[in-house]
């Protein structure tokens, strides 16, 4: 497989999006980020939102908040940035009449096109600016004249210059600043889901098995949250991973560490448990994953409120209070 091009400045143009009203559909956590960085590179922005708590920091951002359906009809590019649960409703409810030729529908994550929970009519270009960042992050970079990288995808191109514009609006938010890599709906859905349904499993269960482990072999319960995770050193271990390379940042460790993780890897998780991460990335491209959110959505969310309840009652919960309090006194939470 030949490695994939990053994207730069120097391979989009900015005057793409300039040349369009953009609508912004929910002002939370991705949507004030994208919103204040549109404008901030020249781009006409209105936000649509139901009247709510986001709608008023929008205002007082100085953005024109207008109803949803409003927004949509009023602008060329709709970027669709509220969850991906309520997505289809609102879609149906208050976009789909506002659509047509030569306009634009965005999504900061391929789930409801993927899987045909949106299917917008054959003459709207569709495509997918998904930053790899919380939104903090994708504005606060912006604001230091750095940026986030994002995927870049376009699933309909009716106008013929459906990635023009979709490359444009990755300039206008910073992400080619950072680089941008250009994929489908298709993997950016599932690469996201496998390492919610895969990798972040895996390590959700070491630190509770390693936790429960350690305290029924009489190590206070403190001190093991502190260890694990509490004292910040797992999270900068990952920022170096980010910075160095997975195996480059274990020359910060000690070689005791360095020997110790190196050794150790293969016998915890060993090869034969392989299987378990297809079966993972299966029942994902298969849809049967959201097929089961969608039918737990429906009924009202039993199962995820019993599953919070589970993680809420854990003893972790109570034994990292001492370690969350050393960070805040620390700066570092």
């Amino acid at each position: 497989m030949s490695p994939i091009k990053m994207l730069g400045d120097d391979d989009a143009d900015l005057r793409c999006i300039r040349d369009v009203a953009v609508a912004i559909i929910g002002y939370g956590n991705q949507g004030r980020a994208q919103a204040l960085n549109l404008r901030d590179s020249g781009v006409e922005v209105i936000i649509g939102s139901i009247r709510d708590e986001t709608s008023r920091r929008a205002e007082d951002d100085g953005f024109d908040v207008v109803e949803i359906k409003e927004a949509a009809e009023r602008s060329a590019a709709i970027a669709l940035l509220i969850p991906d649960e309520i997505q289809p409703k609102v879609y149906e409810e208050h976009i789909a009449q506002a659509l047509g030729p030569g306009k634009l529908l965005d999504f900061a994550h391929g789930y409801n096109i993927h899987f045909g929970l949106i299917e917008p009519s054959p003459d709207v270009d569709v495509v997918m600016v998904a930053p790899r960042m919380l939104g903090e992050h994708v504005r606060t970079s912006y604001e230091q004249g750095r940026g986030a990288p994002a995927y870049v995808a376009v699933a309909r191109d009716a106008s013929g210059r459906a990635r023009d514009l979709a490359l444009s609006w990755a300039k206008a938010i910073g992400a080619t600043r950072a680089g941008v890599l250009e994929t489908t709906f298709a993997q950016e859905t599932e690469l996201d889901l496998f390492t919610e349904q895969a990798t972040w499993p895996m390590i959700m269960r070491d630190l509770m098995m390693s936790f429960e482990t350690l305290v029924a072999n009489g190590f206070p319960p403190e001190m093991v949250a502190l260890e694990l995770y509490g004292s910040g050193e797992a999270s900068e271990v990952f920022r170096q991973m980010s910075r160095r390379g997975v195996f480059n940042q274990m020359r910060l460790h000690s070689q005791t560490s360095q020997y110790g993780t190196l050794s150790r890897t293969e016998t915890m998780l060993p090869e034969k448990d392989r299987s378990r991460f297809e079966e993972a990335l299966e029942e994902i491209r298969s849809g049967r994953f959201a097929e089961e959110w969608s039918t737990e959505q429906q009924q009202g969310y039993p199962h995820f409120e019993k599953l919070r309840e589970r993680a809420s009652a854990h003893p972790l919960n109570e034994a990292e209070k001492l370690a969350l309090e050393a960070m805040k006194r620390s700066g570092l939470e």
